[in-house]
């Protein structure tokens, strides 16, 4: 009987054991994080914070009306393309930080290696070559399988075609 009773015990533990585990599915399997969002995220956030580091420095450096009001807008445009992009991670978990890589910072500094026209000219070329690589990443990311990332690729490609736009009118001023 103590036999009986002690089996019994053991399966009743195990069966509220295994009550305890989850084996249900993720509820939105269209919404679940993967590499591409992952490495959207990342890459959307250090362009976008290269492309405001380096409108800080135009913005105090220039001369030019156009490249200081472009930089501007820049600045805050951007900061709005952080803070959504941001959300985005905290929402998926995923760990990304504003910070530029060694490239990007590169590039910056050999635009700050200029003065008057000369750095009107690299600041803008820095533009046009960020915009253009974001708007790569931006066309991909339009058809990633997170709908955080579709959405916000999808609302956010007209803005940066509208600053890929701007830089380059301004790049043919500077000629």
């Amino acid at each position: 009987m103590k036999k009986l009773i002690g089996c019994l015990s053991g399966i009743m533990i195990l069966l509220a054991a295994a009550s305890c585990v989850n084996n249900k599915p993720a509820r939105n399997f269209n919404n679940m994080v993967d590499e591409s969002a992952v490495s959207f995220v990342k890459q959307g956030l250090e362009v976008s914070q290269t492309e405001i580091n380096a409108s800080k420095m135009a913005q105090t450096t220039s001369k030019n009306a156009r490249v200081i009001n472009f930089a501007q807008m820049m600045i805050a445009d951007h900061a709005g393309v952080n803070d959504d992009l941001q959300k985005i991670a905290i929402a998926n978990k995923i760990a990304a930080s504003d910070s530029i890589g060694a490239a990007h910072q590169a590039a910056i500094t050999s635009m700050a290696n200029n003065s008057g026209v000369k750095f009107d000219q690299a600041y803008i070329q820095l533009m046009i070559n960020g915009h253009q690589e974001a708007i790569k990443i931006f066309n991909v990311a339009k058809s990633d399988r997170n709908e955080d990332v579709q959405r916000f690729a999808r609302k956010t490609l007209p803005v940066l075609m509208m600053h890929l736009d701007s830089a380059n009118a301004i790049a043919a001023s500077l000629k």
